[in-house]
């Protein structure tokens, strides 16, 4: 059924530096001009190196192994018929996630001294069990949701934490929202669109700020919105609401479903974005007229959890 093993892994800060500055020389300087401990820096990435090189002995099992950089996923063809290994961060297999279909996806923690590693659940001398049990189709999984925007020409953008639907700077954003059966110009600093996998993330910033906010002014906090991971809905908020003769805010929150979309036309002459993940570089253009409908994904990202 499978025909290789995709190993995903990313660039260190070291090389990442060494690429910008040509030489590691040069980038010990610019670390220690900056006031920071370069070997900090070469530590993380010889403990990286080693959990790659690592992986890749212990993933033989007959299979190709094809080791690819993060920054080609996007456009890297995956037919459906690989197994796909992530060398962490958290982050790096959120992003992966929204590529590989519903192929299983092996979260390992190149190094646990750093990562929290809430989606690594496998360690490098475990990886190779993990993807054994997949081969032998004895493998636990968790189907995680995802959340979909939909522009009305077809584009879409998938997106494992979360969607921001805003303007790409700091000015206010401007667009029409319409949840169920109420609608309502609004101005604001962007919507959050949450995943229950996102939720303890950026959209727990959101009821941190609001909940001190309340406390200091003698009202009563809420709880935050908490979703399961498999939870087949997604969670959104208005951030910043503007009140004024064109915009109001009664629509500021509420659970996105497949029967109860999310849906927003944009009124921004230019500079509207929708991006995924807190990665910038992967949007859509949300300019004047465009309109784009929130829903969960009809794709789910199956991790390997056993």
């Amino acid at each position: 059924m499978y025909e290789k093993i995709v190993l995903v892994t990313r660039r260190t800060r070291l090389a990442g530096l060494v690429e910008r500055f040509n030489t590691k020389k040069q980038a010990k300087f610019y670390v220690e001009h900056a006031g920071q401990d370069f070997e900090e820096f070469s530590r993380e990435d010889e403990a990286y190196r080693r959990a790659v090189d690592g992986l890749r002995d212990t993933l033989a099992l007959g299979l190709p192994v094809q080791q690819v950089d993060r920054s080609l996923v996007p456009t890297f063809l995956f037919t459906g018929k690989e197994i796909v290994v992530v060398a962490g961060q958290d982050g790096l297999v959120a992003n992966v996630a929204k590529y590989v279909g519903e192929q299983p996806l092996v979260g390992v923690n190149p190094d646990p001294e750093r990562f929290d590693g809430i989606l690594l659940p496998h360690q490098v001398a475990d990886a190779r069990g993990a993807v054994r049990r997949v081969l032998d189709g004895k493998a636990g999984y968790r189907r995680v949701t995802l959340a979909e925007a939909r522009l009305e020409d077809g584009q879409r953008l998938l997106a494992f934490n979360d969607l921001f639907i805003g303007a790409r700077t700091h000015v206010s954003a401007r667009y029409r929202l319409r949840y169920g059966e109420s609608e309502e110009s609004q101005s604001s600093s962007g919507v959050l669109v949450s995943t229950g996998a996102g939720s303890s993330g950026w959209l727990s910033s959101v009821f941190t700020l609001t909940r001190q906010l309340t406390e200091l002014t003698g009202g009563t906090p809420g709880a935050p919105w908490k979703l399961g991971w498999e939870e087949p809905r997604l969670a959104f908020v208005v951030r910043e609401p503007f009140l004024s003769r064109h915009s109001t805010a009664e629509l500021v929150g509420g659970f996105v479903t497949e029967e109860r979309e999310l849906v927003l036309e944009s009124r921004m002459a230019s500079g509207g974005v929708i991006f995924s993940d807190g990665v910038e570089e992967d949007f859509l253009a949300f300019g004047a007229g465009a309109t784009a409908r929130i829903r969960p994904a009809k794709q789910r990202a199956r991790l390997v959890v056993g």
